[in-house]
């Protein structure tokens, strides 16, 4: 019982929803998985969904994930490969590829969506297809879509329009250091309009693009600016929702500003009388200065009058009209709204927030079960959604989808309160960045990120998972340092990956040896049926209940502290009463109801994290599941079997947590 001022107090436990989703962020379709896709988000909703199939009942919870399989990078992707002679095949063949390379890596770690679907294959395809229509239909009748011509990048050269990745330049945000600028959106999730881009380049010529007229549909993102600053109020009074995540949304609500270099000042001056209505704000020990508006449509017209004067400016991060449509071939068809007979697909971004949607109705049909079931886990007031995502992708998952979830609302009043039968708002779960040996590593950068097959070559995927849970990434950027990869590293110096993992490898590992041959010898392989003594059970709930306590806020970091202070714990308890000497057939047995106790209750707080050795455990301790649920998570091993029980023989020198054959 946890007290509070020496009073008895006992903390409340963590409330969990009847029903949840839990989702992972879309890995796109033109390459495997790198470290980043699994130690910087999936492991986490793995675990957390891991989690709530012990906590709720597995019955009760769909993990859904997927391939992103549209979308300019994978179209230019094949196109390279195609052109280089690397690939040979249609497009669909090197999506479904890379598709099924990264459903064998998931595999490979354990990470257990009960469907990894693929938004342009298969069955999968064709609801992704239904869903999207429905919700842009839904969307347009709401009159919260409008159609708006904008410039788009054109190569000469090539004749062709330019797509998302086929632009690359520089981003024109204020404050961002991407030189991976693409056509309305840098690789760090800013949004803004092309021809803010600086420097652009087009990758299929080499040449400086020039600019033309298209026509795509827009989601009325800015009309939702009150909404989410309601929403993001809410936010900030939850301890389950990281600052990093209110704080990204919040840099974007704020009126649209210009931020002109000092240099520029008296040149400006010159021409404020010709700008739009704006607030000149003075900045002295900045190395620019910033102009102010009440409207977008002021700040943009400001931006083209800078821009024709020669006047270099960066734009400030603000909500801007949602692009839901281009012309790109690759893509879902979108509705031909005005019956223009334009052939627009849908934009890989927007269609991937509503994706996790279609693949619960993929998931559900695969089972025999109704696709409308999809409403009891994602529109009703027993449900929540979980959403585990990288820093980056803020934008997307905590603005625009959101607004278009409000958006969604049948009641003409809306909020930020979602009414009961609509779709209730994400809970966000965003990890910072997982760096790479002190840097930030991406597949299209200058520092490239292993691939998370090759960490295999060197650890178990419970090292790395346990590992990885460990860094504290939902609350700053860490970097991965694995010493086969670091040419820095020292060669009599600790591999940090390997040194955390010695928890579960050495110390565990030697508790259940020693329970298991001691009741071998002393019991003839029976698991003791008496009761463990209070202290045990005592020292037992308490870890369980400040496990929960951190689950529920998403403190994986934490989790593994309680672990690790459990674990040692009980390796001492261990170490006093089994220590070799003889003793009387009762003491052997209370003494190992006791060891056994803090090993069941140490492998239902290690299962979410840890599968393969915790099932492992269940395997030798012959039990059914039902050792891992909740309901009955203080009960004693006694609980589940009956007087008499035996173990299954553990051979000399098994291992449930064993190092790579490398570390040996």
């Amino acid at each position: 019982m946890a007290k509070n001022n020496n009073q008895n107090f006992e903390i409340p436990r963590p409330e969990f929803p009847k029903r949840a989703v839990i989702t992972g962020g879309m890995p796109y379709g033109n390459k495997e998985l790198h470290f980043g896709h699994v130690g910087g988000m999936f492991v986490f909703a793995d675990t957390f969904a891991r989690f709530l199939r012990d906590r709720i009942g597995k019955e009760n919870v769909i993990f859904v994930g997927g391939t992103d399989c549209y979308g300019s990078p994978i179209a230019e992707a094949w196109r390279k490969k195609t052109e280089a002679g690397e690939f040979t095949g249609s497009l669909t063949d090197f999506v479904q590829g890379n598709h099924d390379k990264q459903q064998a890596t998931l595999d490979a770690y354990g990470i257990s969506p009960n469907l990894f679907a693929a938004s342009g294959l298969g069955r999968s395809k064709e609801i992704h297809a239904e869903v999207t229509d429905w919700f842009l239909r839904s969307l347009y009748e709401k009159g919260q879509l409008e159609k708006a011509s904008t410039m788009q990048f054109y190569d000469e050269d090539a004749q062709v329009f330019l797509n998302g990745r086929q632009v690359v330049g520089k981003c024109p945000v204020e404050g961002c250091q991407s030189e991976k600028g693409y056509a309305d959106e840098c690789d760090l999730g800013h949004q803004y309009m092309p021809e803010d881009l600086i420097d652009p380049v087009s990758t299929v010529s080499g040449k400086k693009p020039t600019m033309r007229p298209v026509s795509n549909w827009y989601f009325k993102l800015c009309d939702y600016e009150k909404l989410l600053q309601d929403w993001v109020a809410d936010m900030q009074k939850r301890k389950d929702i990281r600052p990093v995540v209110w704080k990204t949304i919040s840099e974007f609500l704020k009126p649209p500003v210009i931020y002109v270099k000092r240099e520029f000042e008296e040149k400006y001056k010159e021409i404020a009388s010709a700008m739009p209505a704006h607030e000149y704000i003075e900045e002295p020990k900045k190395p620019s200065f910033t102009i102010g508006f009440e409207k977008l449509a002021d700040c943009e017209e400001a931006a083209r009058v800078l821009a024709r004067n020669g006047i270099r400016f960066r734009t400030g991060k603000k909500l801007v009209p949602f692009r839901l449509t281009g012309n790109i071939e690759w893509g879902v068809p979108a509705p031909d709204f005005d019956n223009s007979g334009e052939k627009l697909t849908v934009w890989v971004w927007p269609e991937s927030l509503w994706a996790p949607i279609s693949f619960t109705q993929t998931y559900l049909e695969s089972v025999g079960r109704d696709r409308e079931e999809w409403r009891d886990y994602w529109c009703s007031k027993d449900a929540a959604v979980y959403q585990f995502i990288g820093q980056d992708n803020i934008y997307f998952y905590g603005i625009a989808e959101p607004a278009m979830w409000i958006a969604q609302q049948a009641s003409a009043e809306k909020s930020a309160e979602v009414p009961e039968g609509e779709l209730t708002m994400p809970v966000i779960v965003a990890n910072h960045h997982i760096l790479f040996l002190d840097k930030k590593a991406s597949s299209s950068g200058a520092v490239k990120p292993p691939m998370a097959d090759d960490l295999l070559n060197y650890y178990t995927p419970e090292q790395l998972r346990m590992h990885w849970l460990g860094l504290g990434l939902g609350q700053r950027s860490v970097s991965f340092m694995p010493k086969p990869f670091n040419p820095l590293a020292q060669p009599d110096e600790a591999d940090p990956v390997v040194k955390e993992g010695f928890l579960l490898s050495n110390v565990y590992n030697r508790i259940i040896r020693t329970a298991f041959y001691t009741a071998q010898k002393e019991l003839d392989g029976i698991l003791p049926a008496c009761a463990p003594e209070d202290n045990i059970l005592a020292d037992a709930k308490k870890a369980v209940l400040d496990y929960e306590r951190h689950m529920a806020k998403f403190n994986f970091h934490q989790c593994t502290y309680v672990l690790d202070s459990y674990i040692r714990n009980g390796s001492k308890y261990m170490a006093k009463v089994l220590d070799g000497s003889e003793k009387p057939r009762e003491e052997y047995e209370q003494a190992l109801a006791n060891v056994f106790h803090i090993i069941r209750t140490a492998a239902v707080l290690l299962h979410p994290m840890a599968p393969f050795g915790t099932e492992k455990i269940r395997e030798y301790l012959q039990l059914d599941e039902r050792i891992w649920s909740w309901d009955t998570v203080f009960e004693p091993l006694s609980y589940f079997a009956g007087e008499g029980h035996k173990l299954k023989f553990l051979p000399p020198r098994t291992d449930f947590f064993t190092k790579h054959e490398s570390q040996f």
